[in-house]
């Protein structure tokens, strides 16, 4: 694959880079630009070769089956890119930043071919379209009109075969056009393909996996079967395991159309699958003064989680099994917090997770996989001890499930 590290003689071309936008804001005010300052490096390398630089990028979501037009402008006007692009010129006060309020049409046009090199013009939200998730072929056509070459650097959206991510590289490569990864997509690309390739070196290779549900990890789980030494468990996921065993669970969250899976998988790992063996629960998830907390074990079959409680975070002989197990491990992917870790009360099995892996640094490669575990480490202070902190929760999920393969990536091969 070509990177942009590759591409030369940029004077004069419209450079048109996907990037990944998509920041928190309310009411216009953005509550963490660290996405868009993950996209300086490949926006810098290209002004400084003398490209115009084109950008685009999602924001929020557009409910587009919503009957209501009044809600679906509501929907756009939260999600417009005006503020994003304010934001970029703070951080780029050298450089020129337009922002064109439109996604396709003369304006588009217009802005594009007012272009000087070395400035930059950021697209409305590509989600202002609705063919954009459907990557509708004559929208991929004209974004891909506007380019003489195209940049792939959002890989947190790099999963979705979307006109920006896949239909505007597509046509471009028929058209003997550069497509090539930004150095986001790089970084990306090269720690999670380490997690698929696994070298003897990266052994014993531990995954950690968290989240609510055993559907949204069933593919992720039997990939990793394959190829990790062994898999520890928590998260609400946990109860639909513990429940296939016969143990009691309570009011924890159960998928009982998943029972069956979860045996199946438990008799497959043969004993590399590793499940609490004690939890944290409470009679009310809300925080107040007279709910109980209190520890259980959860190894006995027949017993467990009274009615009426539910297990919010693993508990502590779990977390000292886990930090042991964690502590030998060569590799460690992580995708999932072991708890409700957003309470105080229930953060302690996420905290001693991030310390196990925090403190094999020196000797271990060490990735988080986006989402919820990202924003655990980035809160506990542990994000600078781990070699790789992906951006992509849903994106580095499925390149591991997959091998190695993302229709965003595997375009621009």
């Amino acid at each position: 694959m070509l990177t942009v590290k590759d591409l030369t003689s940029l004077e004069g071309k419209r450079v048109l880079v996907r990037v990944d936008f998509n920041v928190p804001q309310t009411a216009g005010v953005i509550r963490d630009n660290n996405r868009i300052k993950a996209a300086l490096p490949t926006i810098k390398e290209l002004l400084e070769k003398g490209a115009r630089v084109i950008l685009f990028s999602h924001l929020g979501k557009i409910k587009w089956k919503e009957p209501d037009l009044a809600k679906i402008e509501a929907m756009k006007k939260a999600n417009d890119m005006a503020p994003v692009a304010a934001a970029l010129q703070e951080l780029l006060p050298e450089t020129k930043v337009a922002f064109c309020p439109e996604t396709r049409g003369e304006t588009v046009t217009s802005m594009v071919n007012g272009l000087k090199d070395g400035e930059i013009l950021l697209l409305q939200n590509t989600r202002y379209e609705k063919g954009e998730e459907k990557n509708n072929p004559e929208l991929a056509a004209e974004w891909a009109s506007l380019a003489d070459v195209f940049v792939m650097d959002a890989f947190g959206s790099s999963h979705r075969a979307h006109a920006s991510t896949v239909g505007v590289p597509s046509i471009l490569k028929t058209e003997g056009k550069p497509v090539a990864l930004g150095y986001l997509m790089i970084k990306e690309v090269e720690n999670l393909t380490r997690c698929v390739e696994v070298a003897e070196k990266d052994r014993p290779y531990i995954a950690i996996l968290g989240g609510f549900k055993v559907s949204d990890k069933i593919k992720v789980i039997d990939t990793l079967l394959s190829k990790c030494d062994k898999i520890l468990i928590g998260g609400a996921m946990t109860f639909t395991f513990k429940k296939a065993m016969g143990i009691e669970v309570g009011n924890s969250p159960v998928e009982d159309e998943q029972l069956d899976y979860a045996r199946e998988c438990l008799k497959k790992a043969n004993g590399r699958i590793l499940l609490p063996v004690d939890a944290v629960v409470t009679d009310c998830f809300e925080e107040k003064e007279d709910r109980i907390i209190k520890t259980i074990d959860m190894e006995k079959v027949g017993e467990g989680i009274a009615a009426g409680f539910e297990g919010v975070d693993i508990g502590p002989k779990t977390q000292k099994i886990y930090q042991e197990e964690i502590k030998k491990a060569h590799m460690v992917f992580w995708n999932g917090p072991m708890g409700v870790f957003e309470q105080k009360a229930f953060q302690e099995g996420t905290k001693a997770v991030c310390e196990a892996a925090a403190s094999i640094k020196d000797k271990a490669f060490t990735v988080i996989g986006g989402g919820d575990s990202a924003s655990a480490v980035k809160q506990f202070g542990f994000k600078n001890d781990f070699s790789h902190v992906s951006t992509g929760g849903g994106a580095s999920l499925e390149m591991i499930e997959n091998d190695g393969h993302l229709p965003g990536v595997d375009v621009l091969r």
